[in-house]
Protein backbone atom coordinates (compact mmCIF):
# COMPACT_ATOMS: atom_id res chain seq x y z
CA UNK A 1 0.00 0.00 0.00
CA UNK A 2 1.24 3.59 -1.26
CA UNK A 3 1.26 5.44 2.35
CA UNK A 4 2.14 9.13 1.01
CA UNK A 5 4.42 9.81 3.67
CA UNK A 6 7.35 11.82 3.15
CA UNK A 7 10.59 9.70 3.22
CA UNK A 8 13.79 9.61 1.78
CA UNK A 9 12.46 7.21 -1.13
CA UNK A 10 9.90 8.93 -1.97
CA UNK A 11 11.45 12.36 -2.57
CA UNK A 12 10.61 12.32 -6.78
CA UNK A 13 7.02 12.24 -5.65
CA UNK A 14 7.35 14.84 -3.75
CA UNK A 15 8.92 17.18 -6.36
CA UNK A 16 5.89 16.10 -8.86
CA UNK A 17 3.48 16.90 -6.13
CA UNK A 18 5.16 20.23 -5.39
CA UNK A 19 5.36 21.39 -9.02
CA UNK A 20 1.65 20.50 -8.96
CA UNK A 21 0.95 22.42 -6.34
CA UNK A 22 2.98 25.47 -7.57
CA UNK A 23 0.97 25.12 -10.99
CA UNK A 24 -2.38 25.52 -8.71
CA UNK A 25 -1.54 28.17 -6.29
CA UNK A 26 0.08 30.25 -9.22
CA UNK A 27 -3.23 30.22 -11.32
CA UNK A 28 -5.53 31.48 -8.63
CA UNK A 29 -2.72 34.12 -7.74
CA UNK A 30 -3.58 35.39 -10.96
CA UNK A 31 -7.11 36.58 -9.72
CA UNK A 32 -8.79 39.77 -10.94
CA UNK A 33 -10.45 40.50 -7.61
CA UNK A 34 -9.62 39.93 -3.80
CA UNK A 35 -12.69 37.71 -2.91
CA UNK A 36 -15.40 36.01 -5.62
CA UNK A 37 -17.58 37.33 -2.57
CA UNK A 38 -18.75 33.70 -2.24
CA UNK A 39 -20.83 33.25 0.83
CA UNK A 40 -21.11 31.15 3.37
CA UNK A 41 -24.87 29.59 2.01
CA UNK A 42 -22.72 29.26 -1.29
CA UNK A 43 -19.77 27.15 0.00
CA UNK A 44 -21.01 25.38 3.29
CA UNK A 45 -23.37 22.84 0.93
CA UNK A 46 -20.02 21.93 -1.25
CA UNK A 47 -17.65 21.08 1.92
CA UNK A 48 -20.32 19.16 3.42
CA UNK A 49 -20.91 17.28 0.30
CA UNK A 50 -17.48 15.71 0.46
CA UNK A 51 -17.25 11.90 1.71
CA UNK A 52 -13.96 12.36 3.79
CA UNK A 53 -14.36 8.31 4.57
CA UNK A 54 -13.67 8.07 0.89
CA UNK A 55 -10.79 9.35 -0.53
CA UNK A 56 -10.14 10.74 -3.87
CA UNK A 57 -9.41 9.17 -6.86
CA UNK A 58 -6.20 10.43 -7.26
CA UNK A 59 -3.40 13.42 -6.49
CA UNK A 60 -5.45 15.47 -9.28
CA UNK A 61 -8.46 14.90 -8.31
CA UNK A 62 -7.97 16.22 -4.97
CA UNK A 63 -6.02 19.27 -5.52
CA UNK A 64 -8.96 20.05 -8.54
CA UNK A 65 -11.08 19.55 -4.98
CA UNK A 66 -9.28 22.24 -2.83
CA UNK A 67 -8.87 24.65 -6.04
CA UNK A 68 -12.55 24.45 -6.11
CA UNK A 69 -13.43 24.46 -2.41
CA UNK A 70 -10.62 26.54 -1.07
CA UNK A 71 -8.65 28.53 -3.87
CA UNK A 72 -11.51 29.35 -5.96
CA UNK A 73 -13.10 32.03 -3.23
CA UNK A 74 -9.39 32.50 -1.10
CA UNK A 75 -9.30 35.85 0.51
CA UNK A 76 -5.90 37.12 -1.62
CA UNK A 77 -4.03 40.01 0.73
CA UNK A 78 -1.97 40.16 -2.09
CA UNK A 79 -4.64 42.23 -4.42
CA UNK A 80 -4.48 45.81 -4.37
CA UNK A 81 -8.08 45.88 -3.56
CA UNK A 82 -7.53 44.35 -0.51
CA UNK A 83 -7.44 47.07 1.86
CA UNK A 84 -9.54 45.46 4.92
CA UNK A 85 -7.57 43.63 8.10
CA UNK A 86 -3.78 43.69 8.87
CA UNK A 87 -3.19 40.94 6.88
CA UNK A 88 0.04 41.55 4.54
CA UNK A 89 1.28 40.26 1.76
CA UNK A 90 4.25 38.08 2.32
CA UNK A 91 8.01 38.14 0.99
CA UNK A 92 8.95 35.23 -1.63
CA UNK A 93 12.17 33.94 0.65
CA UNK A 94 9.46 32.95 3.53
CA UNK A 95 6.91 31.78 1.59
CA UNK A 96 9.81 29.44 0.22
CA UNK A 97 10.98 28.98 4.07
CA UNK A 98 7.65 27.24 4.37
CA UNK A 99 8.17 24.65 1.58
CA UNK A 100 11.61 23.79 4.13
CA UNK A 101 10.07 23.38 7.58
CA UNK A 102 6.80 22.32 6.20
CA UNK A 103 8.39 19.25 4.46
CA UNK A 104 11.23 18.31 7.33
CA UNK A 105 8.60 18.77 10.50
CA UNK A 106 10.35 20.28 12.97
CA UNK A 107 9.01 21.00 16.37
CA UNK A 108 11.54 23.42 17.83
CA UNK A 109 10.57 22.92 21.83
CA UNK A 110 13.36 20.94 22.77
CA UNK A 111 17.23 20.35 21.38
CA UNK A 112 17.10 17.06 20.48
CA UNK A 113 14.37 17.68 18.15
CA UNK A 114 15.29 21.02 16.37
CA UNK A 115 19.45 21.58 17.01
CA UNK A 116 20.14 24.31 14.45
CA UNK A 117 16.23 25.33 14.56
CA UNK A 118 16.77 25.99 17.97
CA UNK A 119 19.95 28.29 18.02
CA UNK A 120 18.27 30.24 14.98
CA UNK A 121 15.40 31.06 16.89
CA UNK A 122 17.37 32.10 19.53
CA UNK A 123 19.45 34.27 17.29
CA UNK A 124 16.23 36.06 15.88
CA UNK A 125 14.99 36.89 19.88
CA UNK A 126 17.97 38.78 20.29
CA UNK A 127 18.17 40.49 17.57
CA UNK A 128 14.84 41.60 17.75
CA UNK A 129 15.64 42.36 21.38
CA UNK A 130 18.39 44.04 20.11
CA UNK A 131 16.23 46.47 17.68
CA UNK A 132 14.08 47.17 20.73
CA UNK A 133 16.95 48.63 23.10
CA UNK A 134 16.85 45.63 25.40
CA UNK A 135 19.75 44.62 27.53
CA UNK A 136 21.66 42.04 27.95
CA UNK A 137 19.24 39.87 30.56
CA UNK A 138 16.43 40.17 27.43
CA UNK A 139 15.05 36.93 26.40
CA UNK A 140 11.95 35.63 24.59
CA UNK A 141 10.60 32.85 22.53
CA UNK A 142 8.43 32.94 19.29
CA UNK A 143 4.44 32.34 19.52
CA UNK A 144 1.58 31.05 17.30
CA UNK A 145 0.07 34.80 16.80
CA UNK A 146 -0.12 38.85 18.95
CA UNK A 147 -2.64 37.23 21.33
CA UNK A 148 -0.58 34.45 22.29
CA UNK A 149 2.20 36.82 23.03
CA UNK A 150 -0.28 39.52 25.25
CA UNK A 151 -1.30 36.47 27.14
CA UNK A 152 2.20 35.12 27.90
CA UNK A 153 3.48 38.93 28.67
CA UNK A 154 0.72 39.54 31.04
CA UNK A 155 1.10 35.49 32.84
CA UNK A 156 5.02 36.89 33.38
CA UNK A 157 3.68 40.02 34.98
CA UNK A 158 1.21 38.16 37.01
CA UNK A 159 3.70 35.77 38.33
CA UNK A 160 5.76 38.90 39.52
CA UNK A 161 3.04 40.97 40.77
CA UNK A 162 2.38 37.43 42.84
CA UNK A 163 5.71 36.81 43.90
CA UNK A 164 5.89 33.81 46.26
CA UNK A 165 2.36 33.97 47.53
CA UNK A 166 0.71 30.55 48.22
CA UNK A 167 -2.82 29.45 49.46
CA UNK A 168 -5.66 31.84 50.64
CA UNK A 169 -3.25 34.79 50.48
CA UNK A 170 -2.67 34.11 46.81
CA UNK A 171 -6.47 33.96 46.07
CA UNK A 172 -7.08 37.13 48.24
CA UNK A 173 -3.89 39.13 46.22
CA UNK A 174 -5.01 37.36 42.85
CA UNK A 175 -8.25 39.18 42.75
CA UNK A 176 -7.16 42.49 43.68
CA UNK A 177 -4.57 42.31 40.37
CA UNK A 178 -5.54 45.07 37.89
CA UNK A 179 -4.12 45.79 34.36
CA UNK A 180 -4.63 49.23 32.64
CA UNK A 181 -4.77 49.86 29.07
CA UNK A 182 -6.94 52.08 27.03
CA UNK A 183 -10.45 51.02 24.89
CA UNK A 184 -8.44 51.37 21.63
CA UNK A 185 -6.05 48.20 22.86
CA UNK A 186 -6.66 45.13 21.55
CA UNK A 187 -8.87 42.95 22.80
CA UNK A 188 -6.66 39.88 23.69
CA UNK A 189 -5.57 42.04 26.78
CA UNK A 190 -9.05 41.97 28.03
CA UNK A 191 -9.16 38.08 26.87
CA UNK A 192 -5.77 37.36 28.85
CA UNK A 193 -7.21 38.48 31.78
CA UNK A 194 -10.29 36.26 31.67
CA UNK A 195 -8.18 33.41 30.63
CA UNK A 196 -5.91 33.95 33.66
CA UNK A 197 -9.28 33.74 35.73
CA UNK A 198 -9.14 37.11 37.35
CA UNK A 199 -11.71 39.59 38.48
CA UNK A 200 -14.09 40.51 36.09
CA UNK A 201 -13.45 44.22 36.50
CA UNK A 202 -9.64 43.83 36.31
CA UNK A 203 -9.06 45.73 33.02
CA UNK A 204 -9.16 49.06 33.68
CA UNK A 205 -9.70 51.62 30.16
CA UNK A 206 -7.33 54.66 31.01
CA UNK A 207 -8.79 57.98 29.10
CA UNK A 208 -6.95 59.00 25.79
CA UNK A 209 -6.90 62.18 23.98
CA UNK A 210 -7.84 62.92 20.52
CA UNK A 211 -5.63 60.63 18.75
CA UNK A 212 -6.07 57.67 20.63
CA UNK A 213 -3.43 57.87 22.87
CA UNK A 214 -3.00 57.00 26.34
CA UNK A 215 -2.98 60.11 28.29
CA UNK A 216 0.24 59.66 31.01
CA UNK A 217 -1.60 62.13 33.56
CA UNK A 218 -4.92 59.75 33.28
CA UNK A 219 -2.10 56.84 33.86
CA UNK A 220 -0.92 58.53 36.54
CA UNK A 221 -4.14 59.67 38.17
CA UNK A 222 -5.05 55.59 37.73
CA UNK A 223 -2.78 53.96 39.40
CA UNK A 224 -3.04 56.19 42.61
CA UNK A 225 -6.33 55.47 42.95
CA UNK A 226 -5.48 52.05 42.58
CA UNK A 227 -3.43 52.20 45.49
CA UNK A 228 -5.80 54.34 47.23
CA UNK A 229 -8.38 51.26 46.67
CA UNK A 230 -6.11 48.73 47.67
CA UNK A 231 -5.95 47.50 44.43
CA UNK A 232 -2.77 45.83 42.51
CA UNK A 233 -1.24 47.30 39.31
CA UNK A 234 -0.33 44.31 38.10
CA UNK A 235 0.78 45.68 34.07
CA UNK A 236 -0.23 48.52 32.40
CA UNK A 237 -0.54 47.51 28.55
CA UNK A 238 0.54 50.06 26.03
CA UNK A 239 -0.32 49.95 22.15
CA UNK A 240 2.00 50.58 19.93
CA UNK A 241 -0.38 50.51 16.75
CA UNK A 242 -3.96 50.43 17.70
CA UNK A 243 -6.02 48.21 15.55
CA UNK A 244 -8.28 51.13 14.40
CA UNK A 245 -6.58 54.43 14.59
CA UNK A 246 -2.98 53.23 14.34
CA UNK A 247 -2.09 54.96 17.65
CA UNK A 248 1.23 54.90 19.42
CA UNK A 249 0.78 55.48 23.10
CA UNK A 250 3.73 57.74 24.28
CA UNK A 251 5.62 54.88 25.38
CA UNK A 252 8.84 56.84 27.01
CA UNK A 253 6.12 58.62 29.45
CA UNK A 254 4.38 55.49 29.99
CA UNK A 255 7.49 54.14 30.82
CA UNK A 256 8.29 56.87 33.44
CA UNK A 257 5.70 56.70 35.11
CA UNK A 258 5.46 52.64 35.34
CA UNK A 259 8.92 52.88 36.88
CA UNK A 260 7.95 55.32 39.11
CA UNK A 261 4.99 52.82 40.60
CA UNK A 262 7.06 49.78 40.01
CA UNK A 263 4.28 48.49 37.78
CA UNK A 264 5.23 46.24 34.75
CA UNK A 265 5.14 47.60 31.24
CA UNK A 266 4.15 45.32 28.65
CA UNK A 267 3.96 46.77 25.02
CA UNK A 268 1.75 45.45 22.29
CA UNK A 269 3.98 46.28 19.26
CA UNK A 270 2.14 43.45 17.02
CA UNK A 271 1.22 46.11 14.44
CA UNK A 272 3.58 48.53 15.14
CA UNK A 273 6.52 46.71 15.51
CA UNK A 274 7.54 46.57 11.88
CA UNK A 275 8.94 50.51 12.61
CA UNK A 276 11.95 48.25 14.61
CA UNK A 277 13.29 48.30 10.90
CA UNK A 278 12.47 51.48 10.13
CA UNK A 279 15.11 54.19 8.97
CA UNK A 280 12.43 56.97 8.63
CA UNK A 281 10.18 56.37 12.02
CA UNK A 282 11.70 54.46 14.61
CA UNK A 283 11.32 57.55 16.93
CA UNK A 284 7.99 56.57 17.10
CA UNK A 285 8.60 53.66 19.37
CA UNK A 286 10.61 55.60 21.66
CA UNK A 287 10.82 54.58 25.35
CA UNK A 288 10.06 50.78 23.98
CA UNK A 289 13.39 50.13 25.24
CA UNK A 290 11.95 50.27 28.68
CA UNK A 291 9.50 47.89 28.57
CA UNK A 292 9.26 45.01 30.89
CA UNK A 293 7.79 42.61 27.85
CA UNK A 294 7.13 43.45 23.93
CA UNK A 295 4.77 41.68 21.07
CA UNK A 296 5.94 41.68 17.73
CA UNK A 297 3.88 40.43 15.20
CA UNK A 298 6.47 39.67 12.38
CA UNK A 299 3.30 38.20 10.28
CA UNK A 300 1.97 42.02 9.98
CA UNK A 301 4.42 44.58 9.12
CA UNK A 302 7.73 42.39 8.94
CA UNK A 303 5.45 40.46 5.28
CA UNK A 304 5.78 37.23 6.91
CA UNK A 305 2.96 34.20 6.35
CA UNK A 306 1.20 33.34 9.70
CA UNK A 307 2.10 32.52 11.97
CA UNK A 308 5.09 34.11 13.07
CA UNK A 309 5.07 36.52 16.32
CA UNK A 310 7.39 36.52 19.25
CA UNK A 311 7.43 38.30 23.09
CA UNK A 312 10.23 39.39 24.15
CA UNK A 313 10.92 40.21 27.48
CA UNK A 314 13.35 42.64 29.08
CA UNK A 315 14.93 40.29 32.15
CA UNK A 316 14.87 36.83 30.52
CA UNK A 317 14.56 35.62 34.25
CA UNK A 318 10.61 36.38 34.53
CA UNK A 319 10.50 33.33 31.86
CA UNK A 320 10.39 31.17 34.53
CA UNK A 321 6.88 31.73 35.45
CA UNK A 322 5.96 29.39 32.63
CA UNK A 323 8.16 26.66 32.61
CA UNK A 324 7.73 23.61 33.92
CA UNK A 325 10.21 20.38 33.64
CA UNK A 326 8.84 17.08 32.51
CA UNK A 327 10.98 13.77 33.20
CA UNK A 328 10.53 12.83 29.29
CA UNK A 329 11.01 16.07 27.77
CA UNK A 330 13.16 18.90 29.69
CA UNK A 331 14.24 17.89 32.57
CA UNK A 332 16.05 19.81 35.37
CA UNK A 333 19.14 17.94 34.84
CA UNK A 334 19.18 18.81 30.85
CA UNK A 335 22.09 21.30 29.73
CA UNK A 336 20.55 21.55 25.88
CA UNK A 337 18.66 24.96 25.06
CA UNK A 338 15.35 23.78 25.62
CA UNK A 339 12.77 26.58 24.00
CA UNK A 340 10.12 25.10 25.79
CA UNK A 341 11.40 26.19 29.17
CA UNK A 342 10.09 29.34 27.76
CA UNK A 343 7.43 28.61 26.41
CA UNK A 344 3.44 28.34 26.53
CA UNK A 345 3.41 25.62 23.93
CA UNK A 346 4.96 22.48 23.30
CA UNK A 347 5.16 21.54 20.19
CA UNK A 348 5.75 24.10 18.21
CA UNK A 349 6.43 24.84 13.86
CA UNK A 350 9.50 26.25 13.24
CA UNK A 351 8.24 29.37 12.34
CA UNK A 352 11.34 31.53 12.66
CA UNK A 353 13.04 30.10 9.68
CA UNK A 354 10.54 32.21 6.96
CA UNK A 355 12.22 35.67 9.11
CA UNK A 356 15.26 34.56 9.23
CA UNK A 357 15.22 33.59 5.12
CA UNK A 358 13.76 37.21 4.70
CA UNK A 359 16.55 38.83 6.59
CA UNK A 360 19.14 36.91 4.86
CA UNK A 361 17.94 37.45 1.16
CA UNK A 362 15.83 40.79 1.46
CA UNK A 363 17.17 42.63 4.18
CA UNK A 364 16.06 44.12 7.45
CA UNK A 365 15.98 47.83 5.76
CA UNK A 366 14.07 46.72 2.58
CA UNK A 367 11.56 45.12 5.40
CA UNK A 368 11.59 48.38 6.85
CA UNK A 369 11.06 50.50 3.63
CA UNK A 370 8.39 48.33 2.56
CA UNK A 371 5.97 49.91 5.49
CA UNK A 372 7.48 53.08 5.60
CA UNK A 373 5.85 52.96 2.13
CA UNK A 374 2.53 51.83 2.83
CA UNK A 375 2.53 54.31 5.77
CA UNK A 376 3.10 57.35 3.13
CA UNK A 377 0.35 56.20 0.96
CA UNK A 378 -2.24 56.45 3.87
CA UNK A 379 -0.75 59.62 4.49
CA UNK A 380 -1.43 60.78 0.61
CA UNK A 381 -5.19 58.70 0.72
CA UNK A 382 -5.80 61.04 4.13
CA UNK A 383 -4.25 63.85 2.02
CA UNK A 384 -6.87 62.85 -1.24
CA UNK A 385 -10.07 62.43 1.13
CA UNK A 386 -9.70 65.62 3.65
CA UNK A 387 -9.90 67.60 0.04
CA UNK A 388 -13.09 65.73 -0.82
CA UNK A 389 -16.17 66.68 -0.13
CA UNK A 390 -18.09 64.12 -0.04
CA UNK A 391 -15.96 61.90 2.57
CA UNK A 392 -15.64 62.06 6.41
CA UNK A 393 -11.85 61.28 8.08
CA UNK A 394 -11.89 60.34 11.63
CA UNK A 395 -8.40 61.16 12.33
CA UNK A 396 -4.89 61.84 10.79
CA UNK A 397 -3.70 58.56 10.25
CA UNK A 398 0.01 57.39 11.95
CA UNK A 399 1.07 54.32 11.11
CA UNK A 400 -1.34 52.84 7.56
CA UNK A 401 -4.83 52.97 8.59
CA UNK A 402 -7.36 55.58 7.60
CA UNK A 403 -10.74 55.41 8.79
CA UNK A 404 -13.50 57.60 7.10
CA UNK A 405 -16.97 57.14 5.69
CA UNK A 406 -19.26 58.52 2.80
CA UNK A 407 -20.67 61.17 4.13
CA UNK A 408 -21.55 64.34 0.85
CA UNK A 409 -23.31 67.61 2.40
CA UNK A 410 -26.49 67.15 3.81
CA UNK A 411 -25.88 63.91 5.00
CA UNK A 412 -26.92 63.54 8.93
CA UNK A 413 -24.13 61.74 11.28
CA UNK A 414 -27.18 59.30 11.77
CA UNK A 415 -27.93 58.54 8.09
CA UNK A 416 -24.06 57.92 7.80
CA UNK A 417 -23.89 55.66 10.46
CA UNK A 418 -26.11 53.76 8.99
CA UNK A 419 -24.68 53.47 5.75
CA UNK A 420 -21.02 53.07 6.44
CA UNK A 421 -22.00 49.06 7.06
CA UNK A 422 -24.25 48.68 4.16
CA UNK A 423 -21.54 50.03 1.62
CA UNK A 424 -19.37 47.62 2.94
CA UNK A 425 -21.62 44.85 3.07
CA UNK A 426 -22.52 45.55 -0.64
CA UNK A 427 -18.89 45.86 -1.62
CA UNK A 428 -17.70 42.38 0.08
CA UNK A 429 -20.65 40.75 -1.88
CA UNK A 430 -19.42 41.49 -5.34
CA UNK A 431 -16.15 40.42 -3.72
CA UNK A 432 -14.32 43.56 -5.93
CA UNK A 433 -13.48 45.48 -3.08
CA UNK A 434 -12.79 44.39 0.24
CA UNK A 435 -12.75 46.87 3.06
CA UNK A 436 -13.20 46.50 6.95
CA UNK A 437 -15.23 48.34 8.98
CA UNK A 438 -15.62 49.56 12.83
CA UNK A 439 -17.41 51.45 15.53
CA UNK A 440 -15.68 54.20 17.03
CA UNK A 441 -17.52 56.07 20.17
CA UNK A 442 -20.50 54.65 18.78
CA UNK A 443 -20.35 56.17 15.23
CA UNK A 444 -19.18 53.43 12.15
CA UNK A 445 -16.62 54.08 9.93
CA UNK A 446 -15.42 52.29 6.89
CA UNK A 447 -11.60 51.54 7.37
CA UNK A 448 -8.45 51.28 4.90
CA UNK A 449 -5.69 48.76 6.44
CA UNK A 450 -3.00 49.10 3.55
CA UNK A 451 -0.18 46.79 4.13
CA UNK A 452 0.89 46.00 0.09
CA UNK A 453 3.99 48.88 -0.82
CA UNK A 454 2.82 47.91 -4.47
CA UNK A 455 -0.30 49.28 -4.06
CA UNK A 456 -0.55 52.62 -5.88
CA UNK A 457 -2.64 55.86 -4.88
CA UNK A 458 -4.52 55.57 -7.99
CA UNK A 459 -5.68 52.83 -7.18
CA UNK A 460 -6.55 53.76 -4.00
CA UNK A 461 -8.35 56.69 -5.53
CA UNK A 462 -10.28 53.70 -7.63
CA UNK A 463 -11.47 52.39 -4.14
CA UNK A 464 -12.70 55.70 -3.07
CA UNK A 465 -14.46 56.15 -6.20
CA UNK A 466 -16.57 53.06 -5.78
CA UNK A 467 -17.17 53.93 -2.91
CA UNK A 468 -18.92 56.69 -3.16
CA UNK A 469 -20.79 55.17 -6.29
CA UNK A 470 -22.04 52.42 -4.15
CA UNK A 471 -22.93 54.61 -1.55
CA UNK A 472 -24.90 57.02 -4.01
CA UNK A 473 -26.75 53.74 -5.34
CA UNK A 474 -28.13 52.89 -1.81
CA UNK A 475 -29.32 56.46 -1.03
CA UNK A 476 -30.90 56.27 -4.76
CA UNK A 477 -32.33 52.91 -3.38
CA UNK A 478 -33.58 54.40 -0.07
CA UNK A 479 -34.81 57.40 -1.98
CA UNK A 480 -37.32 54.90 -4.43
CA UNK A 481 -38.43 53.03 -1.13
CA UNK A 482 -39.51 55.84 0.93
CA UNK A 483 -40.98 57.50 -2.47
CA UNK A 484 -43.19 54.08 -2.73
CA UNK A 485 -43.75 53.74 1.12
CA UNK A 486 -44.96 57.79 0.86
CA UNK A 487 -47.59 56.93 -1.86
CA UNK A 488 -50.44 54.30 -1.30
CA UNK A 489 -48.18 51.49 -0.95
CA UNK A 490 -48.14 50.30 2.71
CA UNK A 491 -45.27 48.82 4.64
CA UNK A 492 -46.55 45.32 3.66
CA UNK A 493 -47.41 45.86 0.02
CA UNK A 494 -43.86 46.97 -0.06
CA UNK A 495 -42.79 43.82 1.44
CA UNK A 496 -44.54 41.57 -1.54
CA UNK A 497 -43.27 43.95 -4.07
CA UNK A 498 -39.70 43.47 -3.26
CA UNK A 499 -40.49 40.26 -3.32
Amino acid sequence: MDSQLLTHDSVADYLAGMTRVTELVARHLAADSPSTGATVADLAPRVAAVDLDRPAVDLDSALAEVGDLYLRDAVWFHHPSYVAHLNCPVTLPAVLAEGILAAVNTSVDTWDQSAGGTLIEQRLVDWTAERIGLGGQADGVFTSGGTQSNLQALVLARGEAMGDLRGEAATAHRARLRVLTTAHAHFSVLKATRVMGLAEDAVIDVPTDASGRMRPDALRRELDALRERGEVAMAVSATAGTTDLGAVDPLRELAAICADHGVWLHVDAAYGGGLLASRRRRHLLEGIERADSVTVDFHKTWFQPVSSSAVIVADGRTLRHVTHHADYLNPRTSVAPNLVDKSMQTTRRFDALKLWLTLRVVGADAVGEMFDEVIDRAREVYDVLVEDERFEVAAEPVLSTVLMRYRPEGLSAEDADHLAPRIRHELLGSGDVMVAGTTIDGRAWLKFTLLNPHTPLEHLRGILETIARTGEDLRAEDAADEELLGGDLSADDLTEVIR
